[in-house]
């Protein structure tokens, strides 16, 4: 299948994990260039770097930029790579942090670290993006990668659920600011993905049992992938999606669903 055939588009966090998982997945469904923008250039996983799997899997071109997406510049820096390599269609603003935390004794700085990546990345992103995509006058779609802690609360991660309830409602905010020209904004909501977020598992037996009891939890059964993120991502970012926007689409295994 091609449904991004010959588009471009830009992933931030594309080296590991859920990044990785989209990044991939566009490439899969014909995507003309993809730019893996990151702040290290190896996955946390191990493998081949994403845009050089994507260039010996796929048709693709890709390259990766290096990106901190608390710094403008490197945005931009992102966003005229896809525009040299034809011209921004997509933009995913994935790149994210998240910890477990106890709320008394969350410093400012942790705060605001949390807030610039998770928060203040994903607005720039979008506000870059954009105002290209304005330019070229072919509309686009901007996904955001939220999570299920942006549509309710956690009291064991404070920070991080603020930081994914001001990316819903940014989400929102964009859908209704950039339809008119054209630009789709929607977000993702990521339950329990497999992925190196938090690290490295420290007590294996314990995390063995952990993921025992969540998955118990999960009407499907399992925790979930980064390819299960990726084919909603292109889903949103593909003209099957050409009607939606300003939504929020769950992709948790129907856990949400009856919690």
């Amino acid at each position: 299948m091609s449904l991004l055939d010959g588009t471009t588009a830009v992933v931030t966090g594309g080296s590991s994990g859920i990044g990785r998982g989209i990044a991939r997945g566009f490439a899969e469904h014909g995507a003309a260039a993809v730019i893996v923008a990151d702040v290290r250039e190896e996955p946390k996983e191990g493998g081949v770097a994403t845009h050089e799997l994507l260039e010996a899997e796929t048709d693709t071109v890709s390259v990766f930029v290096e990106c901190d997406v608390t710094s403008r510049s490197d945005l931009t820096e992102a966003v005229e790579a896809a525009e040299a390599a034809g011209g921004i269609d997509v933009m995913v603003n994935n790149a994210g942090i998240w910890r477990s935390e106890e709320f008394f004794e969350v410093t400012e700085d942790e705060y605001r670290r949390m807030m610039d990546i998770n928060l203040a990345g994903a607005y720039f992103g979008s506000q870059i993006a954009a105002e290209r995509m304005i330019e070229n006058e072919e509309g686009g779609a901007i996904v955001n990668v939220s999570s299920i802690a942006g549509l309710f609360g956690n009291g064991g991660w404070p920070t991080y659920s603020a930081s994914k309830g001001g990316l819903t409602t940014l989400t929102y905010s964009l859908a209704h600011k950039l339809g008119g020209h054209g630009i789709r904004v929607n977000a993702i909501h990521p339950g329990g993905i497999q992925t190196m977020i938090a690290g490295e598992a420290s007590e294996p037996e314990a995390a063995a049992e952990q993921a025992r009891q969540f998955t118990q939890m999960v009407p499907l059964g399992r925790y979930g992938q980064p390819e299960d993120v990726s084919g909603a991502a292109t889903f949103l970012a593909s003209d099957l999606a050409s009607y939606v926007t300003g939504e929020s689409l769950v992709v948790d295994g129907g856990w949400t669903s009856w919690r």
